[in-house]
């Protein structure tokens, strides 16, 4: 998670009492702010030995699995909320996670790096790869496998049959409902199928 006021602002989509799944949780502490401030509860998922570590030193329930896998031991709708945040843009089968995403979870939330941000857009135009808060790694060291703009969400969603209950961006903690594509680092949809 890039920091805190994102955090929060992402937490306020997640229904109080919610059984959530955190994909790619990192360090688990967006799981641990649900069950702090909104009374979740649920499991992340990560790969990394440090991450699982920092989990569960957190008191987060996580499963160590690789994304890249799916989610096998997972039955239909057995969440009432599929998180999956800064983690699309690192999937080989991103398109694959996201209708997972949706079957796992009653709904998803996705939220990733918004490549048409302005200021990438500046950074393009001067022939240069940006290197932001939300897109902090040069080209040449990213652990990101694709970029994506906030329109492309919306024709993956509908290319494989997901409803979008919701989208908007979140810049600087603040949600961007007025051209989110071109003012907001942070994209975020809400979707079920």
């Amino acid at each position: 998670m890039s920091d805190n006021a994102t955090m929060h602002a992402l937490a306020r989509l997640v229904p109080p009492g919610s059984r959530v799944l955190d994909l790619g949780c990192g360090d688990g502490a967006m799981l641990a702010h649900l069950q702090q401030v909104r009374g979740c509860t649920g499991y992340g998922i990560e790969i990394a030995d440090a991450n699982v570590l920092a989990c569960i030193k957190r008191g987060v329930n996580v499963i160590q699995l690789n994304l890249d896998e799916g989610l096998p031991l997972f039955e239909d709708a057995s969440f009432d909320v599929v998180l999956q945040i800064d983690t699309l843009q690192h999937l080989r089968n991103a398109e694959v996670m996201l209708r997972e995403t949706v079957r796992v979870g009653r709904i998803g939330i996705v939220a990733f790096p918004n490549f048409a941000h302005w200021p990438n857009r500046l950074s393009v135009l001067r022939g240069r790869m940006p290197v932001t808060q939300r897109l902090p790694y040069q080209w040449y060291d990213t652990p990101n496998i694709r970029v994506g703009t906030h329109a492309d969400l919306a024709v993956l969603a509908q290319r494989n049959g997901l409803k979008v209950l919701d989208c908007f961006g979140i810049q600087d903690g603040r949600t961007v409902r007025l051209a989110p594509n071109l003012l907001a680092g942070t994209s975020v949809y809400k979707l079920s199928l």
